[in-house]
Parts: structure tokens; C-alpha cells; sequence
């Protein structure tokens, strides 16, 4: 067997979490999660009730749903691989854990990002690598000037974890640092 595209919005919708987001909700979540799939790139997917998670707004989320005049899909691997590195269950599917509660799960990831990613700014801003406004800017550096917040440096989702300087950043997760070799 291998993983099998299966259509979301048919029996369940996705919600898809880049690594950092995905593994602090999951670890909030604890007991009270359903199943989760981790690709083998690391994001996770949470099975939420088909339209429950529709109008979500989250930095580093995406919720996988029928499209109305398109179809999206998830590799869900076979119920056996539940390890990695290739796409498994990180949490099984079973009886007890199928669909996560929607509102428990944006609860969660909600408070992920906070910790991770800080306060959302006001409107949108500008990537410092592409000059490209985005929706989810991501915090990756804070100048201090006499205990005040003088400027922050913002990136877009892509651009995020290739921000380097000799400086370490104030705002971002240790496995952002970790993942540019600067710890």
C-alpha cells in the first residue's frame, strides 16, 4: 500500500500546520486531539468536520476544503505507518481519535501562533527579502531602542526561515534559529 490522494470536504476537511504551529498545538491539544497525518516535510494535518474550519485566518495555516469549482486533496497514508520520515500517522486514526474538535483545534493553534510569531501587527506588511506585502507577516527581528520597540523586521511565510543576520532575533522559535544554523 501507499498513500492515497483522498478528497477533502467529502468525508472530512484538512487543516494543515507548518512544523513549529503544528507541534505546539498539538502538544495544547493533548488527549483532546483526533488523528494527524505529518508529511514528510513535517507539516501536520488535523481531520475536522466537513465547513468547520472555513472562514479560519491563522499565520502558517491552511485549511484543505472543497473548492466550489475545484477539488483539493490529502495523501493519507495506510493506518499501519505510524512513523516517519515518510508521511504517517502521527497521531493513529482509530475509533477514540478521528475528527478533532474544530473549535478546540483554532484554539489551540491560535495560541501556537501567539507563542511563536507574537502579536499580529495591525494591516498588511512588507516581506524584507521579496518587498511583497503579505497577510501572515512573520516577525523576524525586533530592534531595541532604550526598552522601546524601534522597528520590527517582517517576512512573508516563505521568506521567514531564510532571514539571517549576525544578530539573533528576539521574535522567532529556537527551530527557526536551529533550522538556519545559527544555534
Amino acid at each position: 500500500m501507499d498513500v492515497e490522494a483522498l478528497p477533502a470536504g467529502k468525508w472530512w476537511d484538512a487543516v494543515r500546520a507548518a512544523p513549529t504551529v503544528g507541534e505546539r498545538a498539538l502538544e495544547l491539544l493533548g488527549e483532546e486531539s483526533g488523528a494527524v497525518i505529518q508529511d514528510r516535510h513535517g507539516p501536520l494535518y488535523w481531520l475536522v468536520a466537513v465547513g468547520s474550519a472555513k472562514s479560519w485566518h491563522l499565520r502558517q495555516v491552511r485549511v484543505l476544503a472543497k473548492l466550489e469549482h475545484e477539488s483539493t486533496y490529502l495523501g493519507v497514508p495506510p493506518v499501519s505507518w505510524t512513523e516517519g520520515p515518510r508521511t504517517h500517522w502521527r497521531v493513529p486514526l482509530s475509533a477514540d481519535h478521528y475528527l478533532t474538535d474544530a473549535w478546540k483545534l483554532w484554539e489551540a493553534l491560535a495560541e501556537a501562533d501567539r507563542a511563536e510569531y507574537g502579536r499580529v501587527p495591525e494591516g498588511r506588511q512588507l516581506c524584507y527579502r521579496c518587498a511583497l506585502p503579505t497577510d501572515e507577516p512573520i516577525p523576524v527581528e525586533v530592534e531595541d531602542s532604550h526598552g522601546d520597540v524601534a522597528k520590527v523586521t517582517y517576512a512573508c511565510p516563505s521568506h521567514a526561515p531564510l532571514y539571517s543576520k549576525r544578530r539573533p532575533r528576539t521574535l522567532t522559535s529556537a527551530e527557526a534559529a536551529e533550522h538556519e544554523g545559527r544555534r
